[in-house]
């Protein structure tokens, strides 16, 4: 025991007279960064620059370099805290939200999320309308957050008692209230043509070939799409990434016909695939370079892959994305560069995710690779 304290002592002794270079010669990247960040005004500057994962054993088996952004290291854990800064802040400049006042908003996701992390640092109340098919723990969240929600019943878009319908009635009808409308408010856009499109060419030095990832409201695609074009001369490729249910894979197939097709099926992601074409994307889906249809299948099985092999607890929806920049990378080739977006993480989905029972429900439990069945720790 003594000669073990007696090491220990001797090891103390020798990086005390350490100099602060030495020291810091260990972590290289680290202090690069944090010089580089320095302090941020409070929860809203922590919001971006978040960093760009290489995926090892894709890029591997690829022979591609497959990168994946970290949005789930966001403050309010996914990319939606980016266009829920946006759009308030585009309030705020319009002088339509005034110190005070309130924010209303109909979804079911992360966007509420974000929301109400911001709106606490900016001193503003949150007003919250989804279906009232969610989950109570969905529930409990936001409100936790400090958001009023009114859970209301699930009927289609064009029923004037839809969720959205009844949030932007509400802002109307309140004083100093606004309506974020985050679907056709080009503020979403706006968020990753500034943000999230610059920090992915700083990142890779501009040596990226291709980015692809879904759409919810399709701020992320259309963003990030034209900065990349707009900064390469159109040199990378941007592809839409459409899971089941959605009609815009189908609508990209048929050359953008003036009517949409019909909307079929259902997904497991969630907070992503549209049956139309929101104002984020309207003026840019024409720059895109084409769309790729990924079964629920897929992206369940990356789901597992993603936490074996790389270590990343992923939500549904990111691994979709994955899926896609591996069959982009497929389609270009061995040595190019793909991104993609990692969304948010599995946290809010895992009673689901890693449910035994509701993989099965869902016809999923086999699509789980049988190396990897050891993850499905919940009945």
């Amino acid at each position: 025991m003594f000669r073990h304290g007696a090491r220990r002592f001797a090891t103390t002794t020798y990086r005390a007279v350490e100099t602060s270079a030495q020291i810091e010669a260990r972590n290289p990247y680290g202090i690069k960064v944090s010089k580089a960040q320095g302090t941020v005004d409070g929860l809203v500057g922590a919001i971006g620059n978040t960093p760009l994962l290489k995926l090892n054993k894709l890029s591997e088996e690829t022979g591609c370099t497959v990168l994946g952004k970290a949005e789930f290291m966001n403050p309010g854990g996914s990319v939606k805290d980016r266009a829920a800064l946006y759009v308030v802040r585009d309030a705020e400049e319009r002088g339509a939200l005034r110190p005070g006042g309130t924010v209303v908003e109909g979804t079911a996701g992360n966007t509420g999320i974000g929301l109400a992390h911001v709106c606490r640092a900016r001193g503003y109340e949150l007003v919250i309308y989804m279906p009232d098919t969610q989950s109570q723990g969905k529930i409990d969240l936001l409100r936790l957050l400090g958001a009023t929600v009114h859970p209301v019943p699930a009927v289609p878009y064009d029923d004037p008692q839809n969720y959205n319908h009844q949030a932007k009635r509400h802002a109307e009808n309140t004083e100093n209230a606004v309506w974020m409308d985050q679907f056709d408010n080009v503020a979403n856009r706006r968020a990753h043509l500034e943000t999230t499109g610059p920090e992915i060419w700083a990142q890779t030095g501009g040596k990226i070939d291709a980015f692809t990832c879904a759409t919810g409201t399709a701020g992320t695609l259309a963003g990030v799409t034209r900065y990349l074009k707009t900064v390469s001369s159109e040199r990378v490729k941007c592809f839409l990434a459409d899971p089941p249910g959605s009609v815009l894979h189908d609508f990209m197939e048929a050359g953008q016909p003036e009517a949409m097709p019909p909307r079929q099926g259902s997904s497991i992601t969630e907070g992503i695939g549209q049956g139309r074409v929101t104002a984020n994307v309207a003026p840019d889906i024409g720059l895109l370079d084409g769309s790729l249809h990924i079964p629920d299948s897929e992206s369940i099985a990356m789901v597992y892959r993603c936490l074996d092999e790389e270590g990343l607890y992923l939500g549904a929806s990111s691994c979709l994305n994955v899926v896609a920049a591996r069959d982009v990378a497929r389609k270009l080739g061995p040595g190019k560069t793909v991104v993609t977006i990692l969304c948010d993480g599995a946290h809010r989905y895992a009673d689901r995710l890693f449910s035994k029972k509701w993989l099965q429900s869902k016809g999923l439990y086999k699509a789980v690779p049988e190396r990897l069945r050891r993850y499905i720790v919940l009945s």
